[in-house]
């Protein structure tokens, strides 16, 4: 007699069958929306949780981190909405178009959508959804990553809101386009968004997303962007998690990438207790340029996992990625870097780095970069590093009459500067370096 295998459920991958069964029904989109929901959930009911065991996912348990899973979150009220008001506090400076995003939920009163630019059209994912957006037909789902991960199949079944950008060929957006996510409600609860950017041919735009959750509400949120770039574009995208919250927070970014298009990505982390920032990036097209940097600066018991798999489909593409981490306390900073160059893509040059700076004994950092390359004429290579300041370095600061706590500021300023130079937008990249210093400011360096 064979036994019969059956996988236990936790009780948190329980609860999102039920929250799905329940919001079924009232989730936004009919024919192939729902079809795509429906099997977009069985395959993440058959594969469960992310955890160990799966190697993409081994640094970051979230089976074991996500004990429960918090219900949906409702419609925001007026006392939410007014304390979404000071969300992206840290980019006030900057000249954006702002679209924000309560609870999940596009809120147009707070939103700037008056007199958009020649080329460019705004609408909400609900609204999208809802019409039948033939956008969304032809684009949504398409960069999605082959293997089915669980995080983008969970978000693919309950997304709710978000926003949907189209750029017209030949179009520039001169102001950046500022996606500000905030989850404001006073009791724990999921949070599912979902987001597509079409840059059309020749098309420019910058897009910045912010994500904050209330201080010390264990929020769970898990959002995604699909990024569809087209022949000779020029788009920036830049993602910060900030705030002092204690959200577990899940990102995903799918990006095709067109025929010499020009691609700068930037991801900047400082809030969350359990955060995992994905990137699949695809270069579709020969002679790309891109350049994509990251910065995570975590304190206290912080977890914060950067997996990222650059997959190069066409050759004579050029590729540059730099991570930096600074590591206080216990936290724990995770690096998943994997570079694929395809058979026949040729003339490939990709260069991946990850530094990771403790400075704490009890930091840990866990680093993982990779290589698989399929053609014979390519530039390839990877590096990581894992350390403490440099005391050389410090005491030849010190010794020039800069004290010991504002030398280690200065280096560890430097360390960072490295990855945030990245970023072309000036107020941008000077609001970061300012956080950083706000950040070492707070920990008492």
């Amino acid at each position: 007699m064979k036994a019969e295998l059956r996988t236990v459920k936790t009780a948190a991958e329980l609860s999102l069958a039920e929250s799905y069964a329940a919001a079924k029904p009232k989730l936004p989109g009919d024919g192939k929306v729902v079809a795509l929901r429906e099997a977009a959930f069985k395959r993440f009911d058959a594969q469960g949780l992310p955890h160990r065991r799966v190697e993409a996912w081994k640094y970051t348990d979230l089976r074991a981190m996500m004990r429960e899973a918090k219900p949906l979150a409702g419609l925001p009220d007026a006392a939410a909405k007014a304390r979404a008001k000071t969300a992206g506090s840290l980019l006030a400076d900057m000249d954006a178009r702002r679209l924000m995003f309560v609870d999940g939920v596009f809120v147009p009163e707070l939103s700037d959508l008056a007199k958009l630019e020649t080329g460019l059209e705004i609408r909400p994912l609900a609204q999208s959804l809802a019409s039948g957006d033939p956008l969304l037909a032809t684009h949504l789902g398409r960069v999605v990553p082959s293997d089915g991960d669980p995080a983008v199949t969970l978000n693919t079944a309950l997304m709710s809101d978000g926003a949907v950008i189209r750029v017209a060929a030949g179009a520039t957006v001169e102001r950046p386009i500022h996606l500000v996510f905030v989850a404001t409600a006073e009791k724990p609860v999921s949070i599912f968004t979902r987001s597509l950017a079409v840059v059309e041919k020749g098309a420019r735009v910058m897009l910045v997303e912010s994500h904050e959750g209330a201080a010390g509400v264990e929020h769970q949120i898990n959002t995604a962007l699909e990024l569809v770039i087209g022949e000779g574009a020029h788009a920036d995208h830049v993602k910060i998690i900030g705030g002092d919250s204690s959200m577990v927070h899940v990102s995903t970014l799918m990006a095709a990438i067109g025929a010499r298009a020009r691609y700068n990505d930037f991801s900047y982390t400082t809030g969350g207790s359990v955060v995992r920032n994905q990137l699949f990036l695809r270069f579709d097209g020969e002679g790309t340029l891109a350049n994509i940097r990251g910065a995570t600066l975590l304190k206290g018991s912080q977890h914060a996992d950067v997996t990222m798999v650059a997959d190069h489909a066409a050759g004579g593409c050029q590729c540059r990625e730099v991570f930096k981490t600074v590591l206080d306390d216990k936290s724990r900073g995770v690096f998943q870097g994997k570079i694929i160059v395809r058979q026949g893509s040729q003339k490939t040059d990709a260069k991946m780095m990850t530094n990771s700076l403790l400075l704490s004994d009890e930091a840990e950092a866990n680093q993982k970069p990779e290589l698989e390359i399929f053609a014979d004429d390519v530039q390839c290579g990877h590096g990581a590093t894992s350390g403490a300041l440099d005391e050389n370095l410090k005491f030849y600061l010190m010794a020039r009459g800069i004290p010991e706590k504002e030398a280690e500021t200065l280096l560890v300023q430097a360390f960072v500067g490295d990855a945030i130079e990245g970023v072309e937008h000036a107020g941008l990249r000077d609001a970061l370096m300012d956080d950083v210093v706000a950040w070492l400011k707070a920990r008492g360096t």
